[in-house]
């Protein structure tokens, strides 16, 4: 089925090409949401005098983008999430997460336009994420997911480079074991 396009589509074409789709694509998808027409003699001249409103209104369109796309390109979000200590998620991030706190950080974007083409993020690690804001206009920000119940990297002294907690978690060992034994011994005196 042969449409004309009222709207730039992806893989399709441009304004004012005429495509050729498939009839389901066409009735379901295209027709209702205003994206294309059916190609007719009666339609393309229609869409001649039409040509000029549309064209502005696909420029507002990239406008609109590139001014959201200013406020999101280059942000750097931190996700704070279970994790185990080897790294691995309880759960997952998804777009609906990064969605919120892109918005939060002062971004406007919503889930369907968070890209994640591998799937669901599983483990900890830093992501560059793609928002795709129609138009052809992407943003990349930088996705930071950190574990909040995982353990915790170890602590070193800057001057001898040794690792704090362990030292600390040795003499903390002593200390408890030395009343233990003076306890001990005091029972075997009392009997």
């Amino acid at each position: 089925m042969n449409v004309i396009l009222l709207e730039k589509v992806g893989k399709l074409g441009n304004i004012g090409d005429v495509a050729d789709v498939k009839a389901g694509y066409a009735r379901n998808y295209l027709f209702p949401t205003g994206i294309a027409i059916p190609a007719t003699k009666e339609n393309l001249g229609e869409f001649e005098h039409r040509k000029a409103e549309l064209m502005a209104a696909h420029n507002e369109k990239v406008a609109a983008a590139q001014s959201r796309a200013g406020k999101i390109e280059g942000l750097s979000i931190v996700i704070e999430v279970n994790a185990s200590d080897e790294g691995k998620l309880f759960g997952s991030v998804g777009t609906k997460e990064i969605a919120e706190a892109v918005t939060q950080a002062g971004g406007e974007t919503d889930k369907s336009e968070v890209q994640l083409p591998h799937g669901v993020i599983r483990e900890t690690g830093s992501f560059e994420v793609i928002i795709d804001l129609g138009s052809d206009v992407h943003a990349t920000i930088n996705l930071t997911v950190a574990g909040q119940g995982g353990a915790e990297p170890p602590l070193v002294e800057p001057e001898t480079g040794e690792e704090l907690i362990a030292a600390e978690s040795d003499t903390a060992e002593a200390e408890d074991a030395a009343p233990e034994t003076e306890a001990a011994g005091d029972d075997e005196k009392s009997e």
